[in-house]
C-alpha cells in the first residue's frame, strides 16, 4: 500500500505542520492531486500525490507537526482500513515518495519544544508495552526520537509507542522523560519544582515559565514564527558575530533614484495603459550590494566547517517581514541585472511572500542577504547571519540632518548601514574593505547604473 510521507520541502525543513487535506477518506486520489496542504518555515505549499488509487487513512490531523519522512496518509485500492497500518520498519526505512529531496537533510535538533502525539488520530495498537523491530533486537522509533531518548538516558524499550504499527515517536520520548523526572526523586537531591513541565525539560535551553493572569493571552507560535526564533537562535551561538558601521552621505543616492522614477513614469505615459514603475533605495542597495560583492569574492563565501565555500554567483536575499515572521525571497545573479529588474523581482516575490505562494527554490540558496528597516523610521539596527551565509547588510532610514560638507555645516541625507560578519568566515579588515567599497557606490550610485 503506498505510503505518502511528510516531504522535505525547503532547505532548511526539519518537520511539516497539516493545515489543510483538500481530499477525504474514500476519496480517488490521481497522480499529480493535490491532497493536502503543508506548512513550512517558510510558506504553505501543496503535496501532490505520487501514486493512483483511493486514500485510505489519514494518520496526522490538521494542525499537527511531524517530522519529515513521517507517514501521514496511505493510498491503496479501497479495500485497507484503519487496521492496515503502515509497517514501523517500513516507516523508519522508507524515503519520501511525495517529493524528492534537493539535498541531505540536516540532523533535526536533539530536543525540541514538546507537541500533541502526531498520530493522536489514530487509534494506538494493541501491542506490548514497548514496539519491537521485527527481528526483536531494537524497538521502532523515529531518528527524532531516538536523539531525544539517547541525550537523556532514556532506555526505548521502556517506552510504548504511540504511532503507526507501535512506532515510537517524539511525544511518546518526551512523556516518559518527564514521567521519569516526576518520580526519580530518590536519584535527586531535589525533586522537580511543580511548575516543571515537559517542555521545560526537553526544551534545548531554560524556558521562562510566565505566570499569566485574567489580562492576559496566549498566542501559540505558528510554524514559520517557532521555525523562525530557532534558527536565529542557532546563528547567534553558532556564527561569532562582530559589526562594523558606515554612514553613507546619500544625497546623490537620493537623487538618483528620484531621476530614475521620473523616467519611468515619463516612460509609462508615453504608452496608452502602461503603469508606471518605482524603484526605491533598497532596489539601489541590492545593486549595489551585487557589485560590491562581485569586486569582494572573498565576501560571497558559506562556512563550511573545515572549509570555505566561495560562490561563484551572486544571490541576494531580501528580508521580508511577514504578519507571523520573516522570509528572505532570493535574488539570483542580481550583480547582472537592472535595477528596474531587481524592482520589479522584489515586489513580485514579497507580494508571493505575504501570501504564502512562494517556491522553495525562490528562498533558499542566497550568498548575502539585505535587511531593510528604514522604511519603518528605524535609523540603525544590526541584523543576524542568516545561515549559511557569512555576512548580512543591515540598511536604516534615508534622513536629512546636518552635516559637515567642505567646512560647512549643512542639511544633507544620511544613512547608516551595518554589516554583520561571521568571524568565523571573514575578519575584520576584509569586511572593512568590502564595506568601504559599498559606501562609495552608494554615494556614487550612477557607477551601479553604467
Amino acid at each position: 500500500m503506498p505510503q505518502v510521507f511528510m516531504p522535505r520541502l525547503s532547505d532548511t525543513m526539519t518537520e511539516g505542520t497539516v493545515s489543510t487535506w483538500t481530499k477525504e477518506v474514500g476519496d480517488r486520489v490521481e497522480k499529480g492531486d493535490v491532497i493536502a496542504e503543508i506548512e513550512t518555515d517558510k510558506a504553505t505549499m501543496e503535496l501532490e500525490a505520487y501514486d493512483a488509487g483511493v486514500l485510505e487513512q489519514i494518520l496526522v490531523a490538521v494542525g499537527k507537526t511531524v517530522p519529515i519522512g513521517e507517514v501521514i496518509a496511505m493510498i491503496g485500492d479501497g479495500s485497507g482500513s484503519a487496521a492496515a497500518a503502515p509497517t514501523a520498519a517500513s516507516v523508519a526505512t522508507a524515503a519520501p515518495v511525495t517529493a524528492a529531496p534537493a539535498a541531505t537533510p540536516a540532523p533535526a535538533p536533539a530536543a525540541v519544544a514538546p507537541a500533541p502525539p502526531a498520530v493522536a488520530a489514530v487509534p494506538t495498537p494493541a501491542a506490548a508495552p514497548a514496539a519491537a523491530a521485527p527481528n526483536g533486537k531494537h524497538p521502532l522509533a523515529s531518528p527524532l526520537a531516538r536523539s531525544i531518548a539517547r541525550d537523556a538516558g532514556l532506555d526505548l524499550t521502556t517506552v510504548t509507542g504511540s504511532g503507526p504499527g507501535g512506532r515510537i515517536v517524539r511525544a511518546d520520548v518526551q512523556h516518559a522523560i518527564a514521567a521519569l523526572s516526576g518520580s526519580s526523586s530518590g536519584a535527586a537531591t531535589t525533586a522537580p519544582s511543580p511548575s516543571t513541565s515537559s517542555s521545560t525539560l526537553s526544551s534545548p535551553a531554560p524556558v521562562l515559565q510566565l505566570p499569566t493572569g485574567p489580562d492576559d493571552e496566549e498566542i501559540p507560535l505558528n510554524n514559520v514564527r517557532r521555525i523562525t526564533a530557532r534558527r536565529l537562535v542557532e546563528s547567534m551561538q553558532q556564527a561569532p558575530h562582530f559589526y562594523l558601521t558606515s554612514v553613507v552621505a546619500a544625497d546623490e543616492l537620493v537623487a538618483a533614484r528620484a531621476r530614475i522614477n521620473e523616467g519611468l513614469a515619463a516612460l509609462a505615459a508615453g504608452h496608452e495603459g502602461a503603469v508606471a514603475t518605482k524603484i526605491s533605495v533598497n532596489d539601489l542597495v541590492v545593486k549595489a550590494v551585487a557589485i560590491a560583492l562581485r569586486a569582494h569574492p572573498e565576501v560571497n563565501v558559506s562556512f563550511g566547517g573545515d572549509k570555505l565555500i566561495r560562490h561563484r554567483r551572486v544571490h541576494v536575499g531580501v528580508a521580508v517581514a511577514l504578519p507571523d515572521g520573516l522570509i528572505v525571497p532570493v535574488i539570483r545573479d542580481a550583480d547582472t541585472k537592472t535595477v528596474t529588474q531587481i524592482s520589479a523581482e522584489t515586489r513580485d516575490l514579497a507580494s508571493r511572500a505575504r501570501a504564502g505562494k512562494l517556491k522553495p527554490d525562490e528562498f533558499t540558496g542566497s550568498t548575502f542577504s539585505v535587511s531593510n528597516l528604514g522604511m519603518f523610521g528605524v535609523n540603525q539596527f544590526t541584523a543576524v547571519i542568516n545561515p549559511p551565509e557569512a555576512a548580512i547588510l543591515a540598511v536604516g532610514a534615508t534622513k536629512q540632518e546636518p552635516v559637515v560638507r567642505d567646512g560647512q555645516v549643512v542639511v544633507g541625507h544620511t544613512m547608516a548601514i551595518t554589516l554583520s560578519i561571521d568571524h568565523r568566515a571573514l575578519d575584520g579588515a576584509t569586511g572593512a574593505k568590502f564595506l568601504a567599497d559599498l559606501t562609495a557606490l552608494l554615494e556614487n550610485p550612477l557607477a551601479t547604473l553604467a
